[in-house]
This record gives C-alpha cells, structure tokens and sequence, in this order.
C-alpha cells in the first residue's frame, strides 16, 4: 500500500508528480519547425516554473518526425538544473544509441494496446514491439538509466474502436516481462471516461505498484481532467500533461491532444494539492511556446491568466 493514499479512508494523494511532455510529444506534432534554441529556452522555462519531470525529444528518425532532428543539439543546449529528470524516447536499438551520448536520466519506449494500432503506427504487431524492446531496456538498464514504458491506446483505437481491459492487461503484463520500471497508461485519442480509465488503470496495477503507475489524458473529447481525477481517487500520483495543450490528436481532425499543463495544475491547487509547479511561470512558459508557434495557448487556464493580466 502506498503511504500516500489509503484505499478505504478515500482521500486524495496529497501530493502529485507532472510530466511535461510538450517539448517532445507536443511539438512533434506541429508542421512547422521551431527551432533548436527555442525548444532549450522551452524547457528551461518548464523547470524555472517547478517542473521536475520533462520529456525533452525524441531519438526517431528525422524522415518520420523532421521536428525532432535536432536531438542531440537540444539536449546540448538545455541547461540542466540538479534534481530535475530529463527524458527521450526511443524508439529502436539505434535510437538508444543515439540517444546515451546526450545523458537522459531515463528513456520511453512505446507500445499499444491495440493490435490495429500497432500494425498501422509501427507495421508489427504488438509481441513483436516488445521483442524489439527487450534489449533496449537491458541496454538501457546497464547503462543506468530507468526505462519507462507507454502503453498508447489504453481505452480507444481510431482503428479497432474499443480496447478491452484485458488488452491493457495483456501488454502491461508483456511491458512488465522484459524489464519495464514505469508504465505510463495514454488514452491517446482522448475518448476514455473515468470508469473506462480506471478498470484500465485496475489492470495496470496489476503488473506495477502504483508508485510506477502514471495517466496520460488528450482532451479531444474534453474528459481529461475528469479522468485525472478518477486516477487520483485511485492513489495514482503521477501524471503526464503538455505545456499550452500542445501536440494536436492526429486521428481527429482539428481536435486538441494532450492535456494542458496549465489546466491541470489549476485543478490540483485547487483540490489542496501540491505539484511544486509556480502557475504564472508556467503560463510564461505556454505564452512563450505559443509566440513561437504563432498561436494562442489552447491552455484555457492559459488563456483566462493571460486575458487577467491584461484585464
């Protein structure tokens, strides 16, 4: 039993762990280039605000995300702060490989729970993934870095529809079996309510202790927030959410994608729980990236501080 959370007293955790995803999972998304200086100041505005966890980038061949070509130079440039976690993902042996000179704290590898989705997003299936994953873990493992697991598409496929608790429980189970530390449960279409969310999130448990368990919302549908709180009525602690709301759902037309960080930390302050995060220098940080992007910050706790401020 984790010591933060007792299952029978109902209480929520009394302090919540954030991932920012935004300089990786959130830009990879967008056309346009954002250069490599930005992204650094990016990340070096995430952890001013109290960010303590960042995915920075992501080791995958430029030919398939141009956006993230610029790796290495990113992680040269970001100005590291003790006690802050840089992380990458890995998609590959060679991205691993490519990845250890750059000296991330620990590296993601992904993987789904839909067949169809694996077949369509990496053309194989889902054992065959986590084949290829085995000795990225080792690899990683020897060289001392913790590995944290995605699991994409947890309640929803845009190909197969519905996925089954039992499919999460599958993977997990798999991701578990070949060294994984960290499984990070995504609704990665943003179509999950919270009673989906929690028998995925029950199955998850089942493999991990719930320290190493974390949620990963879109907000396509609008039911992030809501899902977060039903992770939270269960103990989980840790979540991921992206700085301005960026990275855009790419299975659903002009929908948003991941979770605002912003909105997320308005939500947690407001039930009297602690993220470490300042909000008005995340809102600079979202306000910033958004300047770059040339757009406001689909962030709506974003935007009402920035309209405030101007008021």
């Amino acid at each position: 039993m984790n010591a933060m959370f007792n299952r029978s007293s109902g209480s929520l955790p009394s302090r919540v762990t954030l991932v920012d995803v935004g300089p990786r999972d959130g830009l990879q998304n967008e056309k346009a280039q954002v250069g490599t200086a930005e992204k650094a100041q990016l990340v070096g505005m995430l952890q001013a605000a109290g960010l303590k966890e960042i995915e920075v980038t992501s080791f995958v061949s430029p030919k398939w995300i141009p956006q993230m070509a610029d790796n290495t130079a990113v992680m040269a440039a970001v100005e590291r702060r003790p006690g802050v976690r840089y992380s990458v993902l890995v998609p590959n042996m060679k991205g691993l490989e490519a990845a250890l000179p750059t000296r991330p704290d620990e590296v993601v590898v992904f993987a789904a729970a839909s067949e169809a989705f694996s077949q369509k997003n990496i053309n194989c299936s889902i054992a065959e993934s986590i084949e290829r994953f085995a000795p990225v873990v080792a690899a990683a493992h020897e060289a001392g870095l913790k590995v944290r697991g995605a699991l994409s598409c947890a309640v929803g496929c845009p190909y197969q529809g519905a996925v089954s608790p039992d499919e999460v429980d599958r993977v997990a189970g798999l991701l578990r079996s070949v060294g994984v530390d960290h499984l990070g449960v995504a609704d990665t279409i943003g179509v999950g309510t919270p009673r989906q969310v929690q028998a995925a999130m029950e199955r998850a448990l089942k493999h991990f202790p719930l320290v190493e368990v974390s949620g990963h919302f879109h907000d396509t549908y609008g039911q992030a927030l809501t899902n977060i709180y039903a992770c939270l009525e269960m103990g989980i602690h840790s979540f991921d959410a992206s700085v301005a709301g960026l990275g855009g759902c790419p299975y659903a037309k002009g929908a948003t994608g991941n979770v605002a960080t912003e909105d997320v930390v308005f939500m947690l302050h407001g039930l009297g729980i602690e993220t470490g995060i300042d909000l008005d220098l995340l809102v600079d940080a979202g306000a910033f990236i958004s300047g770059v992007l040339g757009r406001p910050p689909a962030s709506r706790v974003g935007r009402a501080v920035l309209a405030k401020r101007q008021g």
